[in-house]
């Protein structure tokens, strides 16, 4: 049984999740390019914790990186979100994620990807975009064997994001 509430665990997940989105791709003729922004890692969304015992618990940034991509690529073919990521440089998602996870999780990373507020403006994310995707890091998370007090250590760092998400 999960310790954390699917839609806590959403907004952690899904804020995550599209961090990468569009920063690679072409701007299609009439539409306005994505704004130049600051490379900080105080766009990861949390501070990072302070020791490195949860860290440790994802098996550093090798497991963190594992993890990071089955949550991708279970996300892109997922029925309920994949078109969500029809347009996502998967590559990059798959970086800024592992990036953004080792970051907030005190594992010395820098998070190069834009804050979440700016990378999920207009996309039309809803709660039950959130639930797919926690579904899918707990997957990944459950793959990687990492134990559910440190799914929970990171789910409640990422949670209070879902209101820079959802729309």
């Amino acid at each position: 049984m999960r310790h954390f509430t699917k839609s806590a665990a959403l907004a952690a997940v899904m804020t995550l999740g599209l961090s990468g989105a569009a920063l690679a791709q072409d701007v299609p003729a009439g539409e306005k390019p994505v704004d130049p922004y600051v490379q900080s890692s105080a766009n990861a969304g949390a501070a990072p914790l302070a020791d490195t015992a949860t860290f440790d618990a994802f098996h550093g940034k090798d497991g963190l990186a594992r993890i990071a991509a089955d949550l991708v690529d279970r996300s892109v073919v997922d029925p309920r979100i994949k078109e969500i990521f029809a347009t996502t440089d998967v590559p990059r998602l798959k970086r800024t994620l592992a990036e953004q996870f080792c970051y907030v999780l005190g594992g010395g990373c820098v998070y190069t990807g834009r804050d979440m507020a700016a990378v999920h403006k207009d996309m039309g994310v809803l709660n039950r975009d959130f639930n797919a995707l926690v579904e899918n890091l707990q997957w990944a998370m459950d793959k990687e064997k990492v134990p559910f007090f440190a799914q929970n250590r990171l789910l409640a760092k990422l949670a209070p994001m879902q209101r820079k998400v959802v729309e």
